[in-house]
């Protein structure tokens, strides 16, 4: 776009993502699942036994995120790209002051991007010492895998963390304080998941609180009062905060809520001069939003007109089953004033998802009567691939008969999303 562009890290390119995020969280989950497989087939007639060397998983797993790593400091140079190792703030509405190793600088800017991130939430009650309270980042790195695990926060990031270390070998406690699994997603999503869950041997804990821990065993109320897990570890995965609190905003006339995210218009304008991107902004904080954000910032900047304004985000929780949702629930296009219909399709009905061994997922779309598709909500094996057609359905404006008429190939998982839509 011909624009000069310094790039400003303090730690590795590529951002929490790709260095202590979804690359290394699903290498974990990608090993657990071969660990977990001859359980599985089992049933088919098949002997076999799966164990993981933890010190040679962890090789790997940073094995793949330097490679990628690699890639993307490989792009920002072919791009031209200057980097900046060190520390930004706001001195003013058109300067950042960068602390480096023993120095600083200062950079002058027409506009300035924040796409700082986030970092994991913490609890009051459960200070993280990084030894037996363990954040995300912290579990993506463990060398050995405890006996026993309490998870607290039932979101995808550690029902995902949950999911693997049962089946490295864990046994895996859930604490969640809402009264449901995934509680931000549609409420059947999370309730087919917590069976599922359930049936693995993961004990769930809805409604309950984590108060307290003495060094052997995690204090938690619920309904039925207070009880003590015996555990080795606790994973605290209660959300992530925005990275906005350290870098002088207010110098340059740029407010947060009180969560800290950053308030822009569609645009991603926060001020003429100040665009924010991703985590530190309202929304999921997806790696696939904020990169579609930092296409309508870099336009923005460079004086051409664009918007951020998709039709869905897709979101996808890497469990087992995944789970996958894009556009609207069915209460949420009620909300909206739209007159929803729903077709929700067992995948009993899959005999690619019998093969799979695993038919007790669902596909549900939502729609306008008679016109376009709203929503996509799937729980079942290789959600996340199958919800990118429904998204690109529902950004284009395609109806249940245009999913059914279209021709999907057979056996394959992906012809549940036109069955699904040929129900009546």
């Amino acid at each position: 776009m011909g624009r000069s562009v310094v790039l400003v890290e303090r730690e590795h390119l590529g951002g929490v993502c790709l260095n202590a995020g979804c690359i290394p969280s699903k290498a974990l989950i990608q090993v657990a699942n071969a660990v977990a497989f001859p359980e599985a087939a089992a049933a088919w007639g098949v002997e076999a036994d799966a164990r993981a060397d933890m010190e040679r998983v962890q090789a790997w797993m940073s094995s793949v995120v330097g490679r990628l790593r690699a890639d993307v400091e490989g792009l920002v140079r072919r791009a031209g790209v200057s980097v900046v190792r060190g520390t930004a703030r706001f001195s003013t509405a058109r300067r950042v002051v960068v602390a480096t190793a023993g120095s600083s600088q200062h950079i002058e800017f027409d506009h300035a991007v924040v796409a700082t991130g986030s970092r994991p939430m913490t609890l009051r009650s459960l200070a993280v010492d990084h030894v037996r309270i363990l954040d995300s980042t912290d579990a993506l790195a463990l060398r050995t895998i405890p006996r026993c695990v309490a998870v607290i926060g039932g979101g995808y990031i550690g029902l995902e963390l949950g999911c693997a270390l049962q089946k490295l070998g864990s046994a895996v406690t859930v604490v969640e304080i809402a009264g449901r699994l995934l509680p931000a997603m549609h409420p059947a999503l999370g309730g087919a998941l917590q069976q599922r869950l359930s049936a693995r041997g993961i004990d769930v804990l809805l409604e309950t609180a984590a108060l307290d821990d003495d060094g052997t065993a995690l204090c938690v109320r619920g309904p039925a009062g207070e009880r003590r897990l015996a555990v080795d570890a606790v994973i605290v995965a209660v959300g992530r905060r925005p990275n906005t609190d350290d870098l002088g905003l207010d110098r340059a006339g740029v407010a947060c809520d009180a969560a800290g995210r950053i308030a822009v218009d569609p645009s991603r304008r926060a001020t003429r001069t100040v665009l924010a991107v991703g985590d530190v902004t309202d929304g999921p904080g997806l790696a696939h939003k904020a990169t579609a954000e930092a296409e309508v910032a870099a336009a923005t900047a460079a004086g051409r007109r664009a918007e951020f304004a998709p039709a869905c985000i897709p979101e996808v929780v890497f469990t087992d089953p995944e789970v996958a949702s894009a556009g609207l629930t069915p209460d949420q296009a009620r909300e909206a004033g739209a007159e929803a219909v729903t077709r929700r399709l067992p995948l009993t009905a899959s005999a690619r998802a019998l093969l799979h061994g695993d038919g007790g997922g669902f596909v549900e779309l939502v729609a306008e009567p008679g016109g376009a598709l709203l929503g996509a909500h799937i729980v079942g094996p290789d959600a996340a691939e199958l919800i990118a057609e429904a998204a690109l359905a529902i950004e284009l404006g395609a109806t249940l008969d245009d999913l059914a008429l279209t021709i999907h190939p057979h056996p394959t998982l992906s012809e549940s999303l036109a069955l699904a839509a040929a129900m009546s």
